[in-house]
């Protein structure tokens, strides 16, 4: 057998490829620098075919594969073939008597393909070539010694569910190594082993295709398909390689929201507040991501009236909530119906039918204990100011909504009522006055009233009681202030001097008129206009007032008109100065009001100085008494310390010699009662004073606080004889007394 390959090989390579050499003339031997005569002879170059090796030959000792021959070669044995280039000596060897190649170990085209080398004939005895050098090629043929292989597998691809027939899925390539251009060894073709009759591929290109229509994502979502790659055209022998293909379906919003339930039922307790969990409503979608999104909705009016429905944060569940308070004893359940639909609808599945489903809930609703209600939001009653306590004010009402009803008791929380005004009775919840009030004081009183069941007393309620005390006439009008005016000694009849303003601290609309009255008849030094706005002018008369170094004191009367009508006197003080001509003052005598006697500065010096030596001699006097009494006190057999006699009286100086006795001193048993003091004064309003009451102001001061004319004081008049003769015997310059 190996004989007849040689044979072929020698056939094919060594005769067919071996060329003719021209032999060497003396012209090439002259060109070598030998002596001799040049012969022209024309040169004939190599003639080669191409060597060809077929690969991955295995054979049992090196195998022939060509033969180089020379024409100058005439089998004498004198020519020697040299081999030089790619793999000489090693893959290639040459026989240099006979010019045959041998290959010494198998070739691998998809290595090497080919080799370039370089043939030379030279003389064996003097190595001088015989032949310039010639080029050749030896060429490993190829034979199907590789399988198909898939470079990028294996393959992940994504198609969209229920996609048409034929839809492209993905594209495989294989690869082979064998020679393309030599028979069909690189010539491919693409079945499917595995994924029938879901895919198919195109045998040329190796494009993956959908093979059957609406394929369901939610029946299988990935496929695995087995591509093979077999060359030699698919024919029989061929190698082959494959590769996997996993597809996964996309999804896509072809399945509308389903309720696995018809009904549903809930229980929620009244006492819920808005914005409480009643319970979740699951609507089934298989679709996945933006496709199974839903929004709920409630269908019939009383439903959404008392609840509220949305979706929880993935977009799946309907979360159904209390919107409004709820009442047991009002109504004890809610049905109504939910509707769920998609939010993203695919025009292209609509034919599948309506995204939206419908499904009937219930909603129980669980009585409570409550506290007390009360019937109004909040009270407002009104009371008369200065009425008698126990008078009434108004009644508030609470129930108990509960099944069976507990009796309510009323308290006020003692915090709303510090003063203790009010009382409740704690089984009608009746208000009353507990003190007589005044508006003056506080026109608003806020109450806090607590509602307690008496079965339950953790259930109690609150509310605020607004009481308004109205307003009656209690107080008579006052001047505004106090007012010390003056008036210029070359002022012109009828001159305005002050304008004076009265204040009535009762409510506006019982007493909103103050009239004023200054003093009438032909002698009034002074004149009050009232202005009827509550205030009134102080006018010089037209006849002009009589000098006068003292203030004048005006009486002022001045009453409202209320029911009954209030009145009170006050008095203005209207001192005359001395203005210069601009109007402003310049002197108004100020030592003529400190002294109604008309002193002088001088005079009252000496008065001054007079009454200190008095003081001085009383002390010393006193003294001496005392130092002779308990002289005498030792010299007594009886124990006069206990009889202690203490009076209040001052003495009159040296001219008074009654003021005491000193025998009381000495016999206090015999001693006179004490003179009684003067009675209590009155006050300008006629009366001594009021009573207090419920946040009452501080009641009104003497008659002098509010005003009056004062007459002089009687002290003044005692002691006047006494001033005027220390006044002479000081040196006072001006003449004393009025």
């Amino acid at each position: 057998m190996w004989g007849l390959v040689r044979l072929l090989l020698a056939w094919l390579g060594g005769w067919g490829c071996m060329g003719r050499l021209a032999a060497p003339g003396r012209a090439w031997a002259g060109s070598q620098g030998r002596p001799g005569p040049a012969l022209l002879r024309t040169r004939r170059s190599w003639v080669w075919n191409q060597f060809f090796v077929i690969e991955e030959y295995a054979g049992p000792e090196p195998v022939l594969i060509g033969k180089l021959h020379s024409d100058v070669d005439r089998g004498e044995g004198r020519t020697k073939y040299l081999l030089t280039g790619e793999g000489a000596g090693t893959v290639f060897v040459i026989d240099e008597a006979t010019g045959n190649i041998h290959v010494t170990k198998s070739l691998d085209r998809e290595e090497k393909a080919q080799y370039v080398l370089l043939a030379q004939a030279v003389d064996r005895a003097s190595n001088r070539p015989l032949e310039p050098p010639s080029e050749f090629i030896i060429k490993v043929q190829d034979i199907n010694d590789n399988p198909p292989v898939f470079p990028l597998g294996p393959y992940h691809a994504t198609v969209p569910e229920m996609s048409n027939v034929g839809t492209s899925v993905i594209q495989v390539t294989a690869q082979d190594a064998d020679d393309p251009s030599y028979g069909n060894s690189a010539k491919l073709v693409y079945t499917v082993l595995d994924g029938l009759p879901f895919f198919s591929v195109d045998p040329q290109t190796g494009v993956v295709r959908t093979a059957i229509p609406n394929m369901d994502r939610e029946t299988q979502e990935e496929f695995l398909v087995v591509i093979q790659a077999k060359d030699m055209g698919g024919h029989m022998g061929g190698l082959s390689g494959s590769t996997t293909v996993t597809v996964t379906l996309s999804d896509v919003n072809d399945n509308p929201p389903k309720f696995p339930q018809s009904l549903y039922q809930f229980s929620v307790v009244e006492t819920a507040e808005p914005g409480t969990l009643v319970g979740r409503l699951q609507a089934q979608d298989p679709d996945l991501g933006d496709n199974a999104l839903m929004a709920y909705s409630i269908l019939d009016g009383e439903g959404s009236e008392a609840f509220s429905i949305g979706t929880d944060s993935q977009g799946q569940d309907g979360l159904l909530t209390v919107r409004k308070s709820l009442d047991f004893e009002t109504r004890r359940s809610y049905s109504f119906r939910v509707e769920a639909t998609n939010t993203l609808i695919d025009p292209a599945y609509l034919r599948r039918g309506p995204f939206k489903d419908v499904a009937s809930v219930r909603v129980a609703v669980q009585d409570a204990p409550e506290p007390p209600a009360f019937t109004q939001a909040a009270y407002h009653l009104s009371v008369l100011e200065n009425k008698a306590p126990g008078t009434l004010v108004g009644q508030i009402s609470a129930m108990d909504l509960d099944s069976p009803a507990s009796p309510i008791r009323y308290s006020i929380l003692p915090h709303s009522d510090p003063e203790h005004c009010f009382s409740i009775e704690p089984e009608d919840g009746t208000i009353r006055t507990a003190a007589p009030l005044d508006r003056e004081a506080h026109v608003w009183h806020n109450l806090t009233v607590l509602a307690t069941e008496l079965d339950s007393s953790a259930q109690a309620s609150r509310i605020q009681v607004a009481i308004q005390t109205l307003d009656e006439n209690d107080n008579a009008p006052q001047l505004a202030e106090p007012y010390d005016t003056f008036v210029c000694d070359s002022a012109a009849p009828g001159q305005l001097i002050q304008v004076i303003w009265a204040l009535d601290r009762d409510e506006v609309g019982n007493s909103s008129r103050v009239s004023l009255q200054g003093p009438l008849g032909p002698d009034a030094n002074f004149t009050v206009q009232d202005n009827r706005d509550g205030s009134a002018s102080l006018l010089l008369p037209s006849r002009p007032a009589p000098p006068r170094q003292a203030p004048y004191l005006v009486p002022v009367e001045l009453w409202d008109w209320g029911q009954p009508a209030l009145s009170s006197t006050a008095t203005v003080t209207v001192s005359v100065c001395h203005c210069r001509p601009d109007g402003s003052v310049a002197s108004c005598r100020a030592e003529a009001q400190l002294s109604p006697t008309g002193l002088s500065t001088g005079a009252l010096l000496a008065i001054v100085t007079c009454v200190g030596t008095l003081l001085a001699l009383l002390v010393l006097f006193v003294a001496l008494r005392r130092q002779k009494q308990e002289a005498l006190m030792v010299l007594e057999e009886e124990d006069v310390r206990e009889n202690i006699i203490t009076y209040d009286d001052e003495g009159g100086g040296e001219e008074d010699t009654e003021a005491f006795d000193i025998t009381a001193l000495q016999n206090p048993d015999g001693a006179a009662p004490p003179v009684p003091g003067p009675p209590a004064r009155r006050d300008v309003y006629g009366y001594e004073g009021r009573g207090s009451s419920c946040g009452s102001l501080s009641s009104l001061g003497s008659g002098s606080e509010v005003g009056g004319t004062l007459g002089p004081a009687e002290p003044l008049d005692d002691w006047g004889p006494l001033f005027r003769t220390l006044a002479e015997l000081y040196g006072a310059k001006e003449p004393l007394g009025p």
